[in-house]
């Protein structure tokens, strides 16, 4: 083979469609490497992994990224712990969309030099010789990869490479970290201002349900709606199958006894432990059927206000920004319907944020709101309140 033939088309004379398909399998492998081994057994431990397919994680990520283990973790664990604060290594709603989305590479690197988050965000990474003195020199692999990249199609392998190396900064650092908290729905009102950028996490390994994830970290599997698809589970599922994994939580666990009617310790701990997805039941069971009922009766000039009531009336409150506080407080003090329910939500919500108290108190709370629901006059919320009696810890948990 002559050096032009070679620089045309590489040793082995890939065509367009297959050097295509190359590239598109080799950053799918990259995006799983991230998903799986960084994001959700590295930093959160919703699942463990055979140590043969961790080095083959380590290694692909060296040659593809050039991002170390250490820092991965540690700078997504204090994301979490900060999240939404001056000191969130890369949160739009603090520094805009567009520094997180054009230059959050750059915010990943500079929080890289930190060296006490890495101490203390950064415990249970690997620290063999291998992560010392090979995946750690990552320009080495990087590197290597373009070398491989030229080799097999010639010069075109320099477009193969740019798009491997862009494609972690791109989809990772830009749109998850910035669009991930800025536009897409909300399936749960986490304190955080974290989306589902679409219900079909493909592209992304499933971290596009990135509210899901905040509002359940320590979840192996990112879907929890029907119609959402996490494809980040479908590898773990078959990883699990070839004995390369084994998941430890898949967010928390409780169930509804149909013939339990009594608020007691088990109940309490179960809804504390699900209370996001029971203030999402709120919104659908509670605000939804009163707001619906409220549009019935409304005039043209109220009718759009009370349309957006069901999201002003759940919102997060720090999530508020001055105007939609405004406009919220209008809408509960015109409507003593509205504002009951809106009320009820927010002591609903104050209990929550006691979990860390005396269990007998939370228990007395709940009882004490639900006396008061059931007194309210409103039907919606009598009905939400008897559903909150029949919640348990399963046995096989509790045990």
């Amino acid at each position: 083979m002559s050096i032009l033939d070679w620089l045309n088309h590489g040793f082995l004379g890939f065509s367009a469609w297959a050097m295509f398909a190359f590239t598109l399998a080799v950053t799918q492998i990259t995006i799983v490497s991230v998903t799986v081994y960084l994001h959700r057994y590295s930093s959160h431990r919703s699942l463990q992994l055979h140590s043969g397919l961790k080095h083959f994680f380590r290694f692909w990520l060296w040659l593809t990224t050039g991002m170390v283990t250490r820092q991965w973790t540690a700078i997504h664990r204090k994301h979490h712990a900060v999240c939404e604060t001056e000191e969130d290594p890369h949160s739009p709603v603090c520094s805009g969309i567009g520094e997180i989305f054009w230059r959050g590479t750059e915010a990943y690197q500079e929080a890289a030099k930190d060296k006490a988050l890495l101490s203390r965000y950064g415990s249970g990474c690997p620290e063999d010789w291998l992560e010392r003195h090979v995946y750690e020199n990552n320009t080495v692999g990087v590197v290597v990869m373009l070398f491989i990249d030229l080799l097999l199609f010639g010069v075109a392998g320099l477009t193969v490479w740019a798009v491997q190396m862009l494609w972690i900064p791109v989809f990772a650092a830009g749109v998850i970290n910035g669009i991930g908290h800025w536009w897409g729905y909300r399936n749960f009102e986490c304190p955080d201002a974290s989306r589902n950028i679409v219900p079909w996490g493909v592209l992304i390994g499933g971290e596009e349900l990135h509210n899901n994830h905040h509002t359940y970290p320590n979840s192996a599997k990112l879907s929890v709606k029907p119609f959402e698809f996490d494809v980040g589970w479908f590898w773990i599922q078959l990883f699990v199958k070839l004995d390369l994994a084994w998941v430890v939580s898949t967010g928390p666990v409780v169930e509804r006894v149909p013939d339990k009617n009594l608020l007691d310790k088990d109940a309490a701990w179960a809804l504390l432990n699900d209370r996001f997805r029971v203030m999402a039941r709120y919104a659908e069971e509670v605000v939804a059927p009163v707001i619906e009922q409220e549009l019935h009766k409304a005039d043209d000039a109220t009718r759009k206000m009370y349309k957006k009531a069901r999201v002003l009336l759940c919102r997060e409150v720090t999530l508020l920004d001055a105007k939609s506080r405004e406009r919220l407080t209008a809408l509960v003090d015109r409507n003593a319907d509205l504002k009951v329910i809106y009320e009820a939500h927010q002591r609903l919500q104050a209990i929550w944020a006691k979990r860390g108290g005396n269990i007998e108190e939370v228990v007395a709370e709940l009882v004490n709101w639900c006396r008061e629901a059931e007194t309210s006059g409103t039907q919606a919320l009598n009905d939400f309140a008897a559903t909150l009696k029949s919640y348990a810890i399963p046995q096989a948990q509790s045990a």
